[in-house]
């Protein structure tokens, strides 16, 4: 497990520099305890699909993407990470410049431009960003958010965090779609809300009081099944792979219940990782993750 461990903490370290995103101290300087003027939401419109970035196939590190044809229907729940000042001012995919304060994120297949709601599975904080550049080439990642993005989500502190990205519709009727801001409207009476950065410095200089967050303990589940020997079946095959906190979920929703094998609570991504890893090696290519 250390091995594998000291392996996959390599990995992360050596890609991190192309759309792996999340390194600390690639966002504002450490030193400023002024909480940044955070942007509205990516507000969702009909675009042309741009010319460049849209493949309809293309090759990184060996590895070949084929570009989605649409972004309709699109839902995934996986890692996402940011990436901020070492790309601000660059060119994204689609010969745009990359604005790290811009409400925007890079993805490996969908079509540019797309919107996206992407959830943070730990807090339930949500946003929707404008997807316009390529990455986060790095394995078990499904999006790399832009700095500001992903300080309304509250993983710069992180790096990382288990997301779900759901693409927006703009068939949808519009009071089902975004139309400014995905935070709550304010009464008029209220003072305006100032956001607080993630860092601990920030908040211990401020003289505002920092709302905790409810967290949501996450798992991966790895199979529903309706029939109870399958289910420990399944069950019986993580044990004897070492994975210890697996356990049977009785799911009596519906009729006839079913049984969910789930793993966890997971503490945070590099558990996720090694998990994923493990379930890989088991030939489970489908764990899907569940905040409850």
């Amino acid at each position: 497990m250390r091995a594998r461990l000291a392996l996959l903490l390599l990995s992360l370290t050596l890609f991190a520099a192309c759309h792996g995103g999340g390194i600390r101290g690639d966002g504002p300087p450490a030193g400023s305890t002024r909480a940044p003027d955070l942007p509205d939401d990516a507000i969702p419109r009909r675009e042309a699909r741009s010319k460049y970035g849209n493949g309809p196939v293309y090759e990184v590190f060996g590895k070949r993407y084929t570009v989605m044809p649409s972004s309709l229907g699109y839902r995934e729940r996986g890692v996402a990470s940011w990436y901020g000042k070492k790309f601000h001012g660059n060119l994204t995919s689609n010969r745009e410049v990359y604005d790290m304060h811009a409400m925007t994120a890079a993805h490996k297949t969908l079509p540019l431009p797309s919107y996206v709601r992407v959830r943070n599975l730990r807090n339930d904080k949500s946003i929707v960003v404008r997807v316009n550049d390529r990455g986060p080439f790095v394995h078990n990642r499904i999006i790399d958010l832009s700095y500001s993005a992903a300080m309304k989500l509250d993983m710069i502190r992180d790096g990382t965090s288990l997301v779900e990205v759901t693409a927006i519709d703009l068939d949808a009727p519009s009071g089902d779609r975004p139309t400014r801001t995905s935070s709550p409207p304010q009464p008029a009476q209220a003072p305006p809300l100032v956001s607080q950065p993630s860092t601990s410095s920030a908040r211990v200089a401020s003289s505002e009081p920092v709302e905790p967050v409810a967290e949501h303990q996450i798992f991966v589940q790895v199979g529903a099944f309706g029939d109870r020997s399958n289910a420990e079946r399944r069950l019986n095959m993580l044990a004897a792979a070492g994975i210890e906190n697996a356990f049977i979920h009785e799911d009596r929703s519906g009729s006839p219940a079913l049984l969910r094998v789930r793993i966890g609570p997971v503490a945070d991504v590099l558990q996720y990782d090694i998990l994923v890893e493990e379930l890989e090696n088991l030939g489970i290519l489908d764990p899907y993750l569940i905040a409850d």
